[in-house]
């Protein structure tokens, strides 16, 4: 989603400025620019590609050694160079911003008496005439005074042409943090974006406000105290964000996903607390119940997590959507573990939900994240790093098959606990994981017949996903991947609920994906796809090589090499991840990037 960096620097800012938020640019943006202090403020805004931005810089010469970059993600106002960040005041002060301001209307209503002229309709214009209305010679101060009265969730830098050599940044619920090079120092929403220019990054803490100068800065808590925050040395990669042979990054991840559940597993080398920190025997010994929560497709993970952890450790378990829990009533109880599921680990929603539970009094709280520098990593108890690598795509792929394999070795360690793991079982199942690599590999040897199938989709309007028991959930996902890229819509029931509602939708122009796998519900599914083929539907199901499902004028059978048990909805994922990108390639949209979404959701 929107991303931030800021310099103070020696050398001229404006390729480092560029070069950081497009490394983020993954993230999904619809606007870009920045501003830098060379004398006056000079604003360059592009609402295409980061690439456009580069090439104004060049075409004016714009150059500063002070100053700050923003990709935005419309929430307040139409994605347009007006709307976009940078935003300034009387031409003196210049701030960008994530997050949303939630009292914003009363606070521009405000400003508009004194004076002030807005030119957006942006909550983050806001921002930059409130600094100045309270600007007296000291940016930090006038920074102090106005994040005092913003109400939602913010990240923000700003400069001043009268400290040319300063920047101030602030975060409430939105990341933010300080990049420490031998000479300069930075500013940004991510540690990447600041990879070609320093490894070593302070973390702000909630409601921190970072002084930042050429040669130093100053961090102070939301008290105004100043405090020391520690220098963390973070690890980036640069070829996991190279395409390579692919076509699109989503294609690349999909391909990866066999070597990302391998990494995963490595260290895996039994079931037990262990794996998920060193306070884990203890806190998860007298675990009595499992509530993850999660958005999007991780809350997906979390409705298969739920099954597994009911059928095989026993314990009572839900799955809810993050933004829904936070806002109900709801009994909590302090010997339950609250599982928190995101790739980025900066899910607004999922964090904001986690803080909430705390407040109820749950005590024990788990991350399972792709980014062990993230915001959910700090704030947890508990983690399990999933060892997905970069993920570029939007729309997540590999991300979600090693979160389900983490959500599973949760599944095995509560068991055991239990007692109710058997080391024969114990072994089985560890082999099981340890196979899932090659079995991907062997579903995605059957690319070209799915590229059959989205040849036939590409010309659809709608789809409708069925699965039952552990399968619904990936129905869930394989409908929400369709309508994220290639724009079809796509809706997910569980095959049992055919009949009550979504039987009338069916029809010849209306096809149907099942989800079949040689388990304990094939012949009850067998009977909802007869109910298809009774009213003209066609039938596109992915079946396993012993399930007996023959192929016909009306039903097109993919037929996986072999049934993974329990493992099911890792394997069944696969060919439904290949029929959403295939179709979305077909139809000509932006697989990578596609339109309205983001891919690290920072705003609620």
């Amino acid at each position: 989603m929107c991303g931030i960096v800021g310099a103070v620097a020696r050398e001229n800012v404006v390729p480092t400025l560029i070069d950081g938020i497009r490394r983020l640019e993954y993230r999904g943006y619809d606007s870009a620019g920045l501003a830098v202090i060379n004398g006056s403020l000079q604003r360059l805004v592009s609402t295409a590609r980061v690439a456009d931005l580069a090439a104004q810089a060049d075409a004016t010469r714009t150059m500063g050694t002070t100053g700050i970059s923003h990709t935005r993600w419309a929430t307040h106002g139409a994605p347009t160079s007006a709307n976009a960040h940078p935003h300034i005041s009387h031409d003196e002060i210049a701030v960008v911003h994530n997050g949303i301001i939630e009292n914003f209307e009363p606070l521009r209503e405000r400003l508009e008496q004194r004076g002030y002229r807005f030119v957006t309709q942006t909550d983050t214009e806001v921002i930059a005439h409130l600094i100045h209305a309270n600007y007296r010679g000291d940016l930090l101060e006038a920074v102090k005074k106005a994040v005092a009265e913003f109400r939602g969730a913010y990240a923000i830098a700003a400069i001043t042409t009268r400290e040319p050599d300063r920047m101030v940044g602030a975060r409430a619920g939105s990341p933010l943090l300080v990049g420490v090079a031998e000479h300069d120092h930075y500013l940004a929403s991510d540690a990447s974006a600041l990879s070609s220019v320093t490894k070593r990054v302070v973390y702000l803490e909630e409601g921190d406000i970072a002084d930042v100068t050429r040669e130093a800065y100053t961090v102070y808590d939301a008290s105004g105290a100043r405090v020391s925050r520690p220098v963390v040395t973070v690890k980036t990669s640069g070829d996991a964000v190279e395409l390579g042979p692919y076509r699109h990054f989503m294609q690349k991840e999909i391909f990866e996903q066999p070597r990302a559940i391998a990494d995963t597993l490595e260290s895996v080398g039994g079931i037990g607390p262990a794996l998920f920190g060193e306070s884990a025997a203890e806190a998860l010994a007298n675990v009595d119940a499992v509530h993850v929560l999660a958005c999007g497709t991780s809350y997906y993970s979390g409705m298969v997590a739920r099954l597994w952890l009911e059928a095989v450790a026993g314990l009572p378990a839900q799955a809810e959507i993050a933004s829904e829990y936070r806002y109900r009533e709801s009994v909590p109880d302090p010997d339950a573990l609250v599982v928190v599921v995101s790739q980025s680990g900066e899910t607004a929603d999922t964090l904001a939900a986690l803080k909430h539970a705390k407040t109820l009094g749950h005590r024990h709280t788990l991350a399972i994240c792709n980014v062990a520098t993230s915001s959910m990593v700090r704030q947890t108890e508990l983690t399990f790093l999933t060892r997905a690598g970069v993920e570029i795509g939007v729309a997540s792929t590999k991300a979600f098959t090693t979160q389900l394999v983490a959500l599973f070795l949760l599944t095995l360690t509560l068991a055991k606990l239990r007692g109710r793991l058997s080391a024969d079982v114990e072994e089985r199942w560890l082999a099981g994981l340890r196979h899932l690599p090659a079995a991907i590999q062997a579903v995605l040897a059957l690319e070209p017949a799915i590229i059959a199938w989205a040849e036939q989709f590409t010309k659809k309007q709608d789809a409708l996903f069925l699965g039952r028991g552990l399968h619904y959930p990936i129905a869930l996902e394989g409908a929400l991947k369709l309508k994220e890229i290639s724009y079809i819509h796509g809706e997910a029931y569980p095959a049992g609920e055919l009949k009550h509602g979504p039987l009338a939708l069916v029809d010849a122009n209306m096809p149907v994906v099942a989800i079949a796998p040689n388990d304990a519900l094939l012949e009850k599914l067998k009977s909802n796809l007869q109910e298809v083929r009774a009213r003209g539907g066609e039938l596109y199901v992915v079946a396993d090589a012993d399930s007996h499902i023959q192929s016909s004028e009306s039903i097109h059978v993919l037929r996986l090499p072999e049934h993974a048990g329990l493992l099911s909805p890792i394997v069944h994922t696969i060919p439904l991840q290949l029929l959403a990108y295939h179709t979305a390639v077909m139809r000509g949209t932006d697989v990578d990037k596609p339109r309205n979404l983001a891919k690290s959701v920072t705003v609620e």
